[in-house]
């Protein structure tokens, strides 16, 4: 298991003000969660199918937002990412082409830290290519170009690059779990709660 399987709780905060929450969950096979503004006005949930070394094979993504809602299906097919983005207008087909390592993010904090976990179990300390990016407004995916680069010695630290000047800073626990990740706008997301899966 890449990262600990578990049901975790995000607070978004802006400048100390909580602007959302995001509550996701992870198994062997399954990364799910939803993340609600304050308000309850917008709604982003993911449900993603992990293949067996743990990378994203199929992820259904929808948005709501008031009374309009845009789903969209994806599904990882060789070298190509493909998917339908379904509105009230109508349906797009999307085709993108996946990179080496076949890394798709569906904008939850558990794709980050997925993304890290298969860097780290690689043995590298930095890492840049192109990854299948999901937008969470739109829902239209697109290939990015994305660099991640350790920032201390113990590999608790690291530095996500979208582009020039526009950059993360994430901070794992011994177990790799995201504890706070603070990016260059003033937006800051915490962790304030995690439940490990009861034992059978």
């Amino acid at each position: 298991m890449l990262i600990a399987a578990g049901s975790y709780r995000y607070e978004i905060r802006r400048a100390g003000a909580a602007i959302a929450i995001e509550e996701d969950n992870c198994t062997a096979d399954l990364i799910t969660g939803v993340r609600r503004t304050a308000t309850g006005d917008n709604r982003h949930e993911v449900d993603a199918a992990l293949d067996t070394a743990g990378v994203v094979a199929r992820v259904t993504v929808r948005y709501h937002r008031g009374m309009f809602s845009r789903t969209a299906t994806y599904e990882a097919d060789g070298e190509a990412l493909r998917g339908r983005v379904s509105a009230v207008a109508g349906h797009n087909e999307v085709v993108v082409k996946l990179g080496r390592f076949r890394e798709i993010d569906a904008d939850l904090i558990l794709f980050r830290a997925l993304l890290i976990a298969h860097i780290r179990a690689r043995g590298q300390s930095r890492w840049t290519g192109r990854i299948a990016m999901i937008d969470p407004n739109t829902l239209v995916a697109a290939a990015l170009k994305q660099s991640v680069r350790q920032s201390d010695e113990q590999g608790l630290r690291w530095v996500y690059e979208a582009r020039m000047g526009d950059t993360e800073e994430i901070d794992l626990d011994a177990d790799g779990r995201i504890t706070r990740v603070r990016d260059g706008w003033g937006v800051e997301k915490i962790l304030s709660g995690f439940d490990a899966p009861r034992a059978a």
